[in-house]
């Protein structure tokens, strides 16, 4: 019977040393998801910045050319 009491114990131990792990593994993944949504949402800002750069560009390239001309 003692074996029996000892193997159930360990069982816990493993049990909660799994339910540990998986739970850290979770709040990591969770901590993933944001700092991604984060990012894309400052990708897309520097997108938004780099069109209107493109844009005040060729405004710029254009006004050159026809002072050029």
């Amino acid at each position: 019977m003692a074996k029996k009491n000892r193997l159930t114990e360990v069982g816990k131990k493993v049990g909660a040393a799994l339910g540990k792990a998986n739970r850290e593994a979770h709040l990591q993944a969770r901590k993933v998801s944001a700092a991604s949504k984060i990012a894309k949402e400052e990708l897309k800002d520097i997108s938004k910045q780099v069109e209107a750069m493109k844009k005040q560009l060729e405004k710029t390239a254009k006004r050159l050319k026809s002072a050029l001309d």
